[in-house]
């Protein structure tokens, strides 16, 4: 781990986030920040890192002292000027970001999401079906294999019009691009072959949709106009990038973490399987997720001006990460953060920073609580209770998002 001199008594602060151990429970370390060095510097990896709720609920804010422009990613070599020709509108600051969100969502609107949700009903039937025992009859499956790994990117392929045939080899690169090696403190080769092999489909596939438009988001983008500006194939193809690998792995990241946290409370996981016809729950079940477990765990930022917060001066051009789930388990907003209780009260929930705040709210936060909310409603018609094989679970190993690579599941049917 890395080791910096940069605290406040006791032992140093342990802060790597590129560290397998750390990826496994960051927790720990982010509770001493919070402590200890609320405006803490890496010095390994030279960047600054907010851990409070507080501050980072501002920052999301403030686009004239914390700037999207270089992206989002920690990695040296995402951290640019054109990161937005990967990650969208979310490497830019307005008025860019402003032009760019508002053409996109001329085609990503409210109504296409809500129309959705028959279609996500469809596809969670179709993967439950394939791997769920009889009734009355018991059995075992991987959750992410199986189910969570593939319900998302169906979803975002549905949106976008990506052929079936083509959705595997998708989620493969999607899952190469998160993925870090052991001891590689960057994108590793493979991670970079596997984004430009994306963005190449991407190309293509828009081509086609040129030739050949359809009734689905990638047509619409096309169409996209306001005030006679539209969209540029580039910033088209961006768009489907940053959807098909952020919006696929972060909602399959959530739903692998709603079953490991609920399994690990039996009372609450019984409170929630207890009646197929009270869906209740479900709702809250995936907000506490949310909170205690977000999928995004972290933003980079590149300082426009000096933060000085907590005695310490973090420099104009300095990189600067935005903890969320740092924030998310801060005790000066939450009560007990770090229990996981479905029966949290709504107004704390309410506080989560797990989809970021201010103009870079993620536009996708409605399809993602969508998805969530149909697959687990359809898990609790069906089953009437589960366990995790909590040793035989595999997590993935990322900077950019916290869930499991595996989680074996043994249900019992109703």
């Amino acid at each position: 781990m890395t080791v910096t001199d940069q605290h406040v008594g006791g032992a140093p602060i342990a802060f790597d986030p590129y560290d397998y151990a750390f990826q496994d429970d960051p927790y720990p370390v982010y509770a001493r920040l919070r402590d200890e060095d609320p405006l803490h510097h890496d010095e390994q990896h030279d960047l600054w890192v907010l851990s409070r709720h507080a501050d980072i609920a501002a920052a999301v804010r403030d686009d004239d002292t914390y700037s999207n422009a270089m992206g989002v990613s920690l990695d040296a070599s995402a951290w640019h000027k054109d990161a937005h020709r990967v990650m969208s509108f979310l490497a830019l600051d307005p008025p860019r970001q402003s032009r760019l969100r508002s053409l996109v969502s001329k085609g990503f609107t409210p109504r296409r999401v809500r129309e959705l949700e028959p279609r996500i009903q469809r596809l969670t039937d179709h993967h439950l079906d394939a791997v769920l025992p009889g009734p009355g009859e018991s059995g075992s499956l991987d959750w992410i294999t199986d189910v969570a790994g593939r319900l998302p990117m169906d979803v975002i392929s549905e949106l976008m019009g990506v052929p079936e045939a083509d959705r595997d080899e998708i989620r493969r690169l999607g899952d190469l691009t998160v993925h870090r090696e052991p001891g590689v403190h960057d994108v590793p080769p493979v991670g970079m072959t596997a984004a430009l092999d994306l963005i190449a489909y991407y190309e293509g596939f828009l081509a086609e949709r040129k030739r050949r438009p359809g009734d689905d988001l990638t047509s619409a983008l096309l169409a996209a106009e306001v005030d006679g500006d539209r969209l540029e194939d580039h910033e088209i193809v961006a768009f489907l990038f940053l959807m098909g690998v952020a919006g696929n792995e972060t909602t399959t990241k959530l739903l692998g973490n709603a079953l490991h946290h609920l399994a690990a409370q039996p009372d609450q996981r019984d409170e929630v399987f207890a009646d197929p016809a009270d869906l209740a729950l479900v709702g809250p079940w995936i907000e506490e997720t949310l909170r205690f477990d977000t999928s995004s765990q972290m933003l980079a930022r590149h300082l426009k001006r000096d933060v000085a917060l907590h005695g310490r001066v973090a420099p104009a051009g300095a990189k600067l990460l935005l903890v969320l789930g740092s924030a998310n388990r801060d005790e000066r907003v939450f009560s007990e953060p770090a229990r996981y209780d479905l029966h949290r009260d709504p107004a704390e929930l309410a506080q989560s920073l797990s989809f970021g705040g201010g103009r870079h709210f993620c536009l996708g936060a409605n399809l993602a609580r969508l998805e969530a909310r149909v697959a687990l409603d359809e898990l609790v018609r069906r089953v009437r209770t589960f366990e995790v094989d909590t040793p035989a679970a595999r997590r993935v190993h990322s900077t950019s998002v916290r869930g499991f690579a595996r989680l074996p599941i043994r249900v019992e049917m109703r």
